[in-house]
C-alpha cells in the first residue's frame, strides 16, 4: 500500500514537473511572439530581432540547412575563410557550434523541412530547453522538500523574476541560453546523487544523468568550466569537513574527469581546458586534498590584456555590480528576505554538523523529522556552499545573477516548504506550547500557501497583460542598412565596424568581416580594436592604413557610437579609445580628450580633404553612414 502511494506521489509529482516546463515554453513563445510580432516579419526583419550580436550563431545554423550535406556543412565550417577577412577558421572551434550542428541534423533527419521553418524549429529548440531548466529546478526543490508544492513554487518565482535569471527574452542564441539547462540537470541529478535516503537504481540513474549533462555542458559553452570550478569547491568542502562518503566523491572527480577529457577531444585539443582552475582543483584534491587559491584568478582573464580591451571588458555591464534595482525587485517578488532566512538556519546548523564531525561524531545516515537537522543533510550542505559562492560572486559582478538568482528561487522554495528547516527552526526556540514538529508541519503548508496567493495576486495580472500588450520591435535604419548591403555591395567585399552589428551584417548577408563579437578570442578583440579606431582622435591616413591592412572595403560608422551618452564615466568607445591612445589629459580630477586631429567619425562627415581622399560616402541614414575605402587613393584639395 505504501509502494503504491509512493508511486502515486512520484507519477503526479512527474506530471507537474512537466506540466511547468512545458506551460513555461509556451509562455516564452508567445510573448517572443507578441514581442517581436515575428510570423508577420519578413526573414530579414526576423533575423535583426537576434540582439547583441547573438544572431552570428543563427547564420551557421543557416548555413548548415543550405550546405549540400551535413558532412560538407562540417567540412566548410571547420575550413571557413569567407568570415574573418585574411583568416581561415575553424568555426566549430572558435565559436562553439556544437549547439547549430546537432539542431542542423535534428532539423534534416526528423524532416521537418515541410512542417516548420528552420527558425521557428531554432527557437523552438531553444524554449524547449528552457522547459527543461525550469523543470530540473523544480525537480531539485521538490528532492530536497519532500513536496512538489515547493517545485510549483521556485519556478513561479523563477518566471516572475525573469529579467535577472535569463537572458532568452532578448538573443536567444547566446550559448548561455543552451548550456545552462544542462547545468540545471546536472544539478538536479548531483542534488538526488549525493542524498542519503535514495536506492541503488535511483543512485545509479543520477550518476548517469550527472555524467550525460556535465560532459554536454563543457561541450556547448566555453565558460562551463569556470562554473564547474565554483560547484566544485563548493563539493570541495563537503570533502574537507567529510560530509558526504569519499565514495560518491570518487564517483563524481570521475565525471568531471571523463568529461574534461571527452570535451577536450571534441573541442579539437582545446587548451583552456588543460589550464583550467576545474582540474587543477580536481588533480590537487584527489593528491593531496587542498588547491592552490591563486587558479581562481583564472576566472576573470586567461590573457594578460591591457589597454582598450582591457578598460573594455571591465566596462561590459556583466562585469559591473549589480544595481539596487535588482535587490529591489528580488525583495519585491518575496524571495530575498525569505532566501535570507533560509540560507541562514541552514547555514548554522550546517556549522553545528562540521563541529561534531571534526569533534569525531559520525553523521547520522537516517535522519527524522523531530531530529531537527537540516544541516546534515548532504544535499542541503551541497547547496548552502553553492548558493554562497555564486552568490558572493553575484555581489561582485552582475553577470553572474544568471547563475545565481535561479538556485536562490530553488533554495528558497525547498526551505519555505520543508518541514526539516522549521523543526530545525523550534528545536533551537524551545518551543513548549505547542510541538516542534506540528507547527513545523502547519507552517510548511500555511508559508508556501500565503506566498503562492500572494504571487498569483500581484504578478498573474501582469503576466497576462504582457501577453496581451502588442510591442513593437523594428528597426527601420538596420534594415534599410542590410538591404542596401544585399544588393549594392559585390560578393568580395568586407565590412568593418562595430562587433555588434557585423553580427548582423554576417547573418544577414553572409558577407565577409573584420571582426566578430566575441569576447573570449583574443585575436579578434585585437581586431575590434582596430576597426573602433573610427571613432577615435586620428587622421584620415592612420584609419585608412588600418581599416587597409584588414583587407577592409566598407567601414560602418554608428551615430550611435560616435554620438553616444553614458552614465558610467570613461566607458563609452570613444573614452577608451582615447585613454589607450594617451589622448587625455586630466585637470583637476577631471578628464578632458585632446589631440591634433579631430575625431575621426565627426571629420569624415565633413566631406573635406583628407577624408575624402581615402573614404567615399556610398550610403547613409539617420543611425548609419557606409564609406568605401579607396583603393586608389585620389588627392583633392
Amino acid at each position: 500500500m505504501a509502494e503504491l502511494r509512493c508511486r502515486k506521489i512520484l507519477f503526479f509529482g512527474c506530471l507537474a514537473a512537466v506540466t511547468c516546463g512545458m506551460m513555461y515554453a509556451v509562455y516564452l513563445y508567445t510573448y517572443h511572439e507578441r514581442k517581436f510580432w515575428f510570423s508577420s516579419r519578413q526573414e530579414l526583419e526576423r533575423e535583426i530581432t537576434f540582439q547583441g550580436g547573438s544572431g552570428l550563431y543563427y547564420y551557421y545554423y543557416k548555413h548548415m540547412l543550405t550546405a549540400p550535406s551535413f558532412e560538407r556543412g562540417i567540412y566548410e565550417l571547420m575550413r571557413d575563410n569567407r568570415t574573418v577577412s585574411g583568416q581561415t577558421i575553424n568555426a566549430v572551434e572558435r565559436l562553439s557550434l556544437y549547439p547549430e550542428l546537432i539542431t542542423s541534423l535534428l532539423y534534416r533527419i526528423t524532416g521537418s523541412q515541410d512542417v516548420i521553418e528552420p527558425v521557428y524549429f531554432y527557437i523552438g529548440v531553444v524554449f524547449g530547453l528552457q522547459a527543461v531548466y525550469v523543470t530540473a529546478l523544480f525537480v531539485s526543490s521538490w528532492v530536497m522538500s519532500g513536496t512538489c508544492v515547493a517545485g510549483i513554487l521556485a519556478v513561479a518565482w523563477y518566471v516572475i523574476n525573469r529579467p535577472d535569471t535569463t537572458k532568452v527574452d532578448y538573443a536567444i542564441p547566446l550559448r548561455d541560453n543552451w548550456a545552462l539547462p544542462y547545468f540545471s540537470c546536472q544539478v538536479a541529478a548531483l542534488t538526488g546523487f549525493l542524498s542519503n535516503n535514495i536506492n541503488s537504481a535511483s543512485e545509479m540513474f543520477c550518476y548517469l544523468l550527472m555524467s550525460a549533462t556535465t560532459f554536454t555542458f563543457i561541450l556547448v559553452w566555453e565558460h562551463s568550466h569556470y562554473v564547474l570550478f565554483i560547484q566544485g569547491l563548493a563539493l570541495f568542502l563537503l570533502d574537507s569537513f567529510d560530509l558526504v562518503p569519499s565514495r560518491k566523491m570518487a564517483d563524481i572527480h570521475k565525471v568531471y574527469l571523463s568529461s574534461l577529457f571527452l570535451a577536450y577531444v571534441l573541442q579539437f585539443q582545446n587548451p583552456a581546458l588543460l589550464s583550467s582552475p576545474l582540474l587543477s582543483l580536481l588533480i590537487s584534491s584527489v593528491l593531496a586534498r587542498y588547491f592552490q587559491v591563486e587558479r581562481a584568478s583564472d576566472l576573470l582573464c586567461e590573457t594578460k590584456w591591457q589597454d582598450f580591451v582591457t578598460n573594455r571588458l571591465l566596462c561590459q555591464e556583466c562585469f559591473q555590480t549589480p544595481s539596487q534595482d535588482f535587490f529591489l525587485r528580488l525583495t519585491q517578488a518575496s524571495v530575498l528576505p525569505f532566501y535570507l532566512l533560509v540560507l541562514l538556519i541552514c547555514l548554522i546548523s550546517t556549522l553545528q554538523t562540521i563541529y561534531r564531525r571534526l569533534s569525531g561524531e559520525p553523521m547520522k545516515m537516517n535522519l527524522r523529522l523531530e531530529d531537527g537537522r537540516i544541516g546534515e543533510q548532504p544535499e542541503v550542505i551541497y547547496h548552502v556552499f553553492h548558493t554562497m559562492l555564486f552568490g558572493a560572486l553575484a555581489m561582485v559582478f552582475e553577470g553572474m545573477k544568471y547563475l545565481w538568482t535561479p538556485y536562490v528561487c530553488m533554495f528558497t522554495a525547498f526551505g519555505v516548504c520543508s518541514p526539516e528547516l522549521w523543526v530545525t527552526l523550534f528545536r533551537w526556540l524551545r518551543l513548549k506550547s505547542i510541538h516542534p514538529v506540528v507547527l513545523a508541519l502547519i507552517l510548511s503548508t500555511a508559508v508556501p500557501t500565503i506566498i503562492g496567493f500572494s504571487l498569483w495576486r500581484e504578478y498573474f495580472p501582469r503576466v497576462i497583460a504582457e501577453l496581451s500588450e502588442l510591442q513593437e520591435f523594428y528597426d527601420p535604419d538596420t534594415v534599410e542598412l542590410m538591404n542596401w548591403i544585399k544588393t549594392h555591395a559585390p560578393m568580395a567585399a568586407v565590412f568593418a565596424g562595430s562587433p555588434q552589428l557585423l553580427g548582423s551584417v554576417k547573418l544577414c548577408s553572409g558577407w565577409t568581416v573584420t571582426s566578430l563579437p566575441l569576447y573570449s578570442d583574443i585575436d579578434l578583440l585585437r581586431r575590434s580594436e582596430d576597426t573602433y579606431q573610427v571613432y577615435a582622435m586620428r587622421s584620415a591616413e592612420d584609419v585608412y592604413k588600418i581599416l587597409s591592412l584588414h583587407k577592409t572595403s566598407y567601414v560602418i560608422i554608428e551615430e550611435s557610437l560616435c554620438n553616444e551618452l553614458s552614465h558610467t564615466k570613461g566607458c563609452r568607445i570613444k573614452d577608451l579609445l582615447d585613454i589607450a591612445n594617451s589622448h587625455v589629459v586630466y585637470d583637476k580630477g577631471e578628464m578632458y580628450s585632446f589631440s591634433k586631429h579631430g575625431r575621426f567619425c565627426h571629420e569624415i562627415k565633413m566631406n573635406y580633404s583628407p577624408y575624402t581622399n581615402y573614404f567615399s560616402r556610398v550610403f547613409w541614414n539617420r543611425s548609419y553612414h557606409v564609406y568605401k575605402v579607396n583603393s586608389v587613393i585620389s588627392f583633392q584639395y
